[in-house]
């Protein structure tokens, strides 16, 4: 693992090298660091790479709550629309709630999207705190503290706000619901990874996804030995390299 710098965890990257591009989605509230080393392995393979900053993340929490859902997807999209007229396939990974914003984009791009990529996505919670509390909690209490760094792997750091920006994250419950209604639109081949052990992201959220998603090309790995942020935990060069192997497979046979 790369050391760890301000530029390097909190910056958008880019990358222009093949004509595959690869558009990578961070989570919530998390930064571009949680996923900078898989970019540097995708630069390495070759691909065009596009990790942009979510509006309201790195830099201070009071932002996030400035932005929703909706600013967020712009973002990717922005991103997502770059590449896809630069390259001739694009491929889209994203963890947790990035993994939101990929399910999304393939929804709404189904025949632009030539695979997608997904670690521990979240499309509903049975958080009594999330489901109840939040709606009304919002309005009166700006953040609480959050759990950040869900990495099993000692002395590893994840980048992003350690409170949950309460408005931002009720923008982003309520966005669950509507991508999970749509998920039987998503029809591109998907690769989903996802962690045994989760304290962030509840297993049924994979399993909604396996279930419910159109796609008939269905990779499914569990990651035995990693937490939430398995792109920085042990399991991390596993998801590297089955990505790669997944790029590989998904964009041979494209014109």
């Amino acid at each position: 693992m790369t050391p760890s710098t301000p530029d390097r965890d909190f910056a958008p990257f880019r990358h222009d090298g093949s004509d595959i591009g690869v558009l990578l989605c961070h989570g919530f509230p998390g930064a571009p660091g949680s996923m900078r080393d898989w970019a540097d392995r995708l630069v390495d393979a070759g691909y065009t790479v596009r990790l942009p900053l979510l509006p309201g993340h790195g830099t201070k929490w009071p932002d996030a709550n400035r932005t929703t859902f909706d600013d967020w997807l712009a973002e990717v999209t922005r991103a997502f629309q770059e590449l896809r007229a630069r390259c001739r396939a694009v491929v889209i990974c994203g963890l947790s709630m990035g993994g939101t914003l990929t399910l999304r984009l393939a929804e709404l791009y189904p025949a632009a999207v030539d695979g997608i990529v997904l670690v521990n996505p979240s499309v509903m919670t049975t958080r009594w705190d999330a489901k109840v509390l939040l709606p009304w909690l919002w309005r009166v209490v700006p953040a609480y503290p959050g759990i950040i760094g869900d990495i099993a792997k000692p002395d590893v750091t994840e980048p992003g706000y350690r409170y949950i920006p309460t408005k931002a994250a009720y923008s982003l419950s309520k966005a669950w619901p509507v991508v999970r209604a749509d998920l039987p639109k998503v029809t591109a081949p998907v690769l989903l990874l996802h962690s045994t052990v989760d304290h962030i992201v509840e297993p049924e959220n994979a399993q909604i996804v396996r279930a419910e998603i159109g796609s008939t090309d269905v990779t499914d790995i569990e990651l035995t030995r990693s937490y939430h942020v398995a792109t920085m935990d042990h399991d991390a060069e596993l998801i590297f390299a089955s990505s790669i192997e997944f790029i590989e497979k998904v964009t041979a046979s494209l014109p």
